[in-house]
């Protein structure tokens, strides 16, 4: 699955995109944050308050429970406000 950063989780992250490959088990996008968590210090820093993080999967904001598969792009992203 193709994963991609943005704004100052990209800069934490140190990437704006990266394929992974999670295992198995990782069936959501709460799973999937706790395993890229586990990644590096970078990613458990961007990750680690996600009442400030947003995700979309295929280009859709969803919520933590939400089912992803091999194929998917999810997105990171700090909230977005309009101006």
């Amino acid at each position: 699955m193709n994963v991609l950063y943005f704004a100052w989780l990209r800069a934490k992250v140190g990437m704006g995109e990266e394929r992974v490959v999670p295992p198995a088990e990782v069936v959501t996008t709460g799973q999937l944050v706790e395993w890229l968590k586990a990644r590096s210090d970078g990613h458990a820093q961007a990750l680690a308050d996600l009442k400030v993080v947003r995700v979309a999967v295929n280009q859709d904001y969803v919520g933590w429970d939400h089912p992803i598969k091999p194929g998917d792009e999810i997105a990171f992203f700090p909230p977005v406000t309009g101006g």
